[in-house]
């Protein structure tokens, strides 16, 4: 594994969400956490969380079961797509071109170790808000519209894996993601692990699937600005009869708060805030220990037993 840092994947884009209830997931993400609607397509809807400078944070696309479709990931430049490309070629992956979709240019579509399908691409549209949308201050994308919980970005996605160990590397190795904190067995195996593409602490998370499951969701995650902020999305949740999953806390990894709910579809979504950046460019990953991981989160509430085994699609 090269020891120089390669910084060619900006961020995470958007992930396209399956659910088996359309309307009412639309109605979770729009009305509840407050995105917005920028288009629909061939059993398709693309949301927008209020922050994001891009057209669209979330796809969600109707299918007979919920889980994870692709999740995007944008480069910092065309030649760094190429090079992206050309590192998958030369690992032995086989992908293909897509076409130019609804909101950005050519992307390149490939498969992960474990079976999640990913997207490369560097073409973007960027989000110009109707006239009703258009904020005073010039440096934010939208208008705050008070509706819902009002989340402001798309932040990571975590995925599970029958081997996160492998994946982790995979994407490590091949798209150049920065191992940020891990958790490492008394047996030597590491079961989870958080990766960052620039400054942010994590985009991506690979969490071991105790079924032996491939190619599931853990959950997809979305920023807002403070803990006051969670503490009022879960009050809104309990008012609409939103499972709640994991009452607001704070986690030790990363030191994010949240709050975990399951959207309509059966989806796991996290609202979180807080956590830290990677100014260090020789940052040394965080290692926890099997003893360490089973005092629970950051205040010590235990994590619960359903982080362990339940994804979409639900087996």
């Amino acid at each position: 594994m090269s020891t120089e840092p390669v910084y060619d994947i900006a961020h995470l884009g958007h992930v396209e969400l399956f659910t088996p209830a359309i309307d009412e997931s639309y109605g979770f993400f729009r009305d509840i956490l407050g995105m917005e609607e920028v288009g629909r397509e061939a059993g398709s809807i693309y949301l927008r969380c209020m922050g994001d400078y891009e057209m669209y944070s979330l796809i969600l696309t109707e299918s007979d079961r919920a889980g994870v479709g692709h999740t995007a990931l944008r480069t910092t430049s065309e030649q760094a797509l190429s090079r992206r490309v050309r590192a998958l070629t030369e690992a032995g992956v086989d992908g293909e071109w897509v076409d130019e979709s609804f909101g950005h240019g050519p992307a390149y579509q490939f498969r992960g170790p474990d079976g999640h399908l990913y997207e490369l691409y560097y073409e973007t549209s960027y989000y110009h808000p109707p006239e009703h949308l258009r904020p005073f201050l010039k440096n934010q994308p939208q208008k705050f519209t008070g509706r819902g919980v009002g989340v402001k970005t798309l932040d990571h996605i975590n995925f599970l894996s029958s081997d996160a160990e492998r994946d982790g590397d995979f994407v490590e190795s091949v798209l150049g993601l920065k191992l940020t904190e891990q958790i490492r067995l008394d047996n030597g195996k590491r079961p989870g692990g958080w990766y960052r593409a620039m400054n942010k602490s994590y985009d991506v998370v690979y969490t071991l699937d105790a079924t032996g499951a491939r190619g599931r969701l853990h959950h997809i995650a979305f920023r807002v600005d403070t803990n006051e902020s969670i503490w009022r999305a879960a009050d809104l949740f309990v008012d609409h009869g939103v499972f709640i999953e994991f009452a607001p806390s704070k986690h030790a990894i990363n030191q994010t708060y949240f709050v975990y709910v399951y959207e309509p579809g059966g989806n796991r979504i996290e609202v979180c805030a807080g956590g830290y950046l990677v100014l260090a460019p020789d940052w040394q990953p965080i290692t926890w220990t099997e003893a360490e991981r089973a005092r629970g989160q950051a205040w010590g509430n235990k994590t619960v037993e359903s982080f362990h085994h339940y994804g979409t699609p639900v087996v």
